[in-house]
């Protein structure tokens, strides 16, 4: 990372490594020295630690004892383990993220029970149990009340002395209308509400969003007023993941079939909001496939969903926490080594952000996903998302062509010969805001 020139460094925390069992067991010292050692040596070598609390993973005494995040008592467990994260590496730590992509973890566990605990119901998937059509609102109610309380004491009790800043960071797919019917133009607008707004609108403005109370009625959990009260502005920044741009097609007035695999069923149910999605377009892709099926090429994407967000949530302070290329399937040798193609999606989905903060979305960083080739998820190591490459059998990481681009570009060093580019640094006490030249995004 030194050697890349990045001077920050998204990160996240075990659960199992810091609270094994919960709030029925200790803290793990053993845990709390791991993450200082990375912390530390972050900071010693200029690096600003960017830290995740919750990334999927949940003890599993947890789902034994109560069913996990299907049950309001992970709420208590979730603000012990966050409490402990800020009285051990607060003091050093100034950015917090509480729960990372709690709508696609909601989704992919608990509607098409691709993640664990693997919960669903037809014809989302075939799972052993689950309720496709419910669980994932009562997963995604509780993880909101979580987070919501965990900031409450974030801000009273550590926030004043520490003085850092704390937020979420919710998936965020990019939705464009199938055909130019009214129809298709409303399902893009009320799938990015069903995906997005799901997340974020109730961290800003304290309740779910009115298109889904619309179409879910009695089965969307409600916040009794104290609890909106405690939703409502209950995160400094947005944090952003984003990789997808998929077409829309309204489900409520045509019947929705998926026959490609960018295609999920399910698009005429409520928790869908009643709106298919899919890659392709009279045979023809959105964009350059890759690695992952519902993953394609489209840098428009980008500034689109940047602009939804800054009109919808008033320009609230933003991170792009998440932002990447999977490599095809099957790469291997010097096709894998030499990433062109990973370079080329950066440089234009950069560009796209640059557009979107010349236009005055407040973005306040961007993280690449990701470092090294890492495991990722059901995919295992399949498919890569690095800058490195890592030799499974001597550890070894070695840098693509994309991590020694990635190293210039934050150096502001020329390419083909070209005069190094000068950038104009925005004013911003975080150090992490793009600074924008002739159409380029560099990072301060």
């Amino acid at each position: 990372m030194h050697s890349l020139g990045v001077d920050s460094y998204r990160f996240s925390v075990s659960w199992e490594r810091i609270l094994p069992r919960g709030k029925f067991g200790d803290v793990n010292p053993a845990g709390i020295l791991f993450y200082n050692k990375i912390i530390d040596n972050l900071l010693l070598r200029g690096i600003e630690p960017f830290l995740t609390i919750h990334h999927h993973d949940l003890p599993q005494e947890l789902m034994d004892r109560y069913g996990g995040w299907l049950s309001p008592l992970i709420q208590e467990d979730f603000v012990r383990l966050a409490e402990a994260c800020f009285k051990h590496f607060g003091d050093r730590v100034r950015y917090w993220i509480t729960i990372n992509e709690p709508n696609l973890v909601s989704e992919f566990a608990y509607e098409r029970g691709k993640y664990p605990p693997a919960r669903c119901s037809p014809p989302f998937g075939n799972c052993s149990a689950g309720n496709s059509d419910v669980e994932p609102l009562i997963v995604m109610h509780h993880m909101l009340l979580a987070h919501a309380k965990a900031v409450k004491l974030y801000r009273e009790q550590f926030q004043p002395k520490q003085g850092g800043t704390i937020g979420l960071v919710v998936s965020t797919h990019m939705y464009e209308p199938l055909t130019d019917d009214e129809l298709d133009r409303e399902a893009a607008s009320r799938g990015l509400a069903f995906y997005v707004g799901w997340s974020f609108d109730p961290v800003v403005f304290g309740d779910y969003p009115p298109e889904m109370r619309r179409y879910h009625g009695s089965e969307l959990p409600t916040f009794t007023s104290d609890e909106r009260q405690l939703m409502r502005d209950s995160t400094d920044f947005l944090g952003l993941n984003h990789y997808v741009t998929l077409y829309a097609k309204d489900c409520i007035h045509s019947s929705c079939t998926c026959f490609v695999p960018s295609c999920f069923p399910g698009g005429d149910r409520a928790i869908r909001g009643f709106v298919s999605t899919t890659g392709f377009r009279d045979g023809v892709a959105i964009g350059e496939p890759t690695g992952n099926p519902r993953f394609f090429v489209v840098p428009r994407g980008m500034e689109e969903v940047v602009d939804y967000i800054k009109e919808r949530y008033h320009n609230k302070p933003m991170f792009i926490t998440e932002n990447g290329y999977a490599s095809p399937k099957g790469q291997q040798g010097v096709d894998l080594q030499h990433d062109i193609k990973r370079v080329a999606y950066h440089k234009s989905y950069l560009s796209a952000l640059a557009r979107a903060i010349r236009n005055g979305a407040d973005v306040r960083g961007y993280f690449i996903w990701s470092l090294i080739d890492n495991f990722e998820w059901t995919d295992g190591y399949d498919i890569k998302f690095g800058l490195y490459a890592v030799d499974r059998v001597t550890m070894d990481r070695i840098p693509k062509s994309s991590a020694k681009w990635y190293r210039d570009f934050l150096h502001n060093i020329s390419f083909n010969h070209q005069e190094p580019r000068i950038a104009i640094p925005f004013s911003s006490a975080d150090g992490f805001l793009p600074n924008i030249k002739n159409g380029t995004a560099e990072m301060a």
